[in-house]
């Protein structure tokens, strides 16, 4: 095995978890019978510019997500896109083998396209410090190495929900240049450059096991002159060509951010925006994270989380995901029925779907051709925000400004 084999970090595919399901129906617990039903053949994906674009989602969650992580995959699940689920070390490696066995019974087509894994030796999940931007740089990486041809890197927390079906969200970028990067972001960073730049910080959980504390150097460093620092939203749309960018590193550039970004704070709310932005990459990034997220004024350290009161703001605001959510949030069930469509433990139907929808059969154990897309209402909701958002990045020049 090659040293970038063992770099690779281990995965869980849920392709072999029916060997675990099986084996523990022998020990008495319940498996679903349509798990061992036969499948249709998965069908040809077409990949390409020609080709409507895939996704790599990047699902992570911490000790006791595991549901959270199930649900809100079957929310964004779709055979042409492909998944990575992360739940940090703190999360007991039962719940982990638990998630892997539940994709596998939850999906059928999971199990026929492949294109769902768990992360098996997951990075420590420490509040502040590099260990989510070492979780999320591992995860582009694994996806590079699983995947040769998605268009954009998706990522996403247990506390999040989309807004509108994977049909609606491939319809929408199927219009939108391949190489924009979608990252909120400024250089305005004001009261942060003394509290979240200049201190020191040293991540714990990188280094030792079980271990979810950071310790903070007594000096601070002055803010660096090599690079202009950008911070903003830590959750992104990456294309994969500045993914490439920074795993493989072929500039000094993501290398020497990296390094500086390892003792920061929050790296998570400034690596990525950084590298865009002090380089080449800065003419293809729109200043807007497609999220919709409820704050304080000043923000706090956390937005509000959502729930029913909010529905018709966020349904109306075009944007395709929305934050935070806390677990069995009524407003959650009110999104899957009147938005997704989409009924309990299964995945959103979409035009690949072929089965009949009954209550006890699910209509996606079924399939055909998974290359065309049946946009819904959401779907002109969403277009109208993103062609005003990209029309905004080319006229007001507001993306990486100085």
């Amino acid at each position: 095995m090659g040293a970038a084999d063992k770099w690779l970090l281990p995965l869980v595919s849920v392709s072999f978890v029916s060997l675990l399901l099986f084996l523990s129906a022998l020990s008495g617990f319940s498996a679903s019978s349509a798990l061992f039903a036969r499948l249709p053949p998965p069908s040809y994906v077409r990949r390409g510019a020609a080709a409507p674009p895939s996704f790599a989602y990047l699902l992570a969650g911490g000790r006791g997500d595991g549901r959270k992580l199930l649900r809100l995959l079957l929310a964004v699940y779709h055979p042409r896109n492909r998944y990575l689920l992360h739940l940090s070390a703190d999360a007991p490696a039962s719940e982990r083998a638990e998630l892997a066995a539940a994709v596998a019974r939850a999906a059928p087509a999971v199990r026929a396209f492949g294109n769902v894994d768990v992360v098996g030796r997951p990075t420590a999940g420490t509040p502040m410090g590099s260990s989510g931007l070492a979780a999320t740089l591992r995860a582009a990486a694994a996806m590079l190495r699983l995947d040769a041809e998605w268009d954009w890197f998706v990522t996403l927390n247990a506390a999040d929900y989309p807004l509108l079906t994977q049909d609606d969200l491939i319809h929408v970028f199927s219009s939108v240049p391949r190489h924009l990067n979608f990252i909120d972001h400024t250089s305005d960073i004001g009261w942060k450059e003394s509290q979240r730049v200049q201190p020191i910080i040293v991540d714990a959980g990188v280094y030792l096991a079980g271990r979810n504390q950071f310790f903070q150097a007594t000096e601070k460093r002055d803010t660096p002159d090599g690079f202009k620092f950008f911070t903003g939203s830590p959750w992104v749309i990456l294309n994969r060509r500045f993914v490439e960018y920074c795993v493989f590193g072929w500039e000094n550039l993501p290398r020497t951010l990296l390094m500086y970004f390892t003792n920061v704070m929050l790296p998570l709310e400034g690596y990525f925006h950084s590298v865009a932005c002090n380089s080449d990459f800065r003419n293809f990034t729109v200043n807007n994270d497609l999220r919709y997220v409820v704050w304080d004024d000043p923000p706090q350290m956390e937005p509000h989380s959502l729930n029913v009161t909010h529905y018709d703001e966020l349904v109306g605001s075009g944007v395709p995901f929305a934050r935070k959510f806390k677990e069995n949030e009524p407003l959650l069930d009110k999104i899957d029925d009147k938005v997704l469509r989409r009924w309990r433990h299964r995945p959103v139907p979409g035009a690949w779907c072929t089965g009949r929808r009954r209550w006890f059969s699910d209509p996606c154990s079924q399939w055909s051709n998974v290359n065309i897309v049946r946009p819904g209402p959401q779907a002109e909701k969403f277009r109208t925000y993103m062609n005003r958002i990209l029309e905004e990045s080319k006229s007001s020049n507001n993306s990486c400004k100085q």
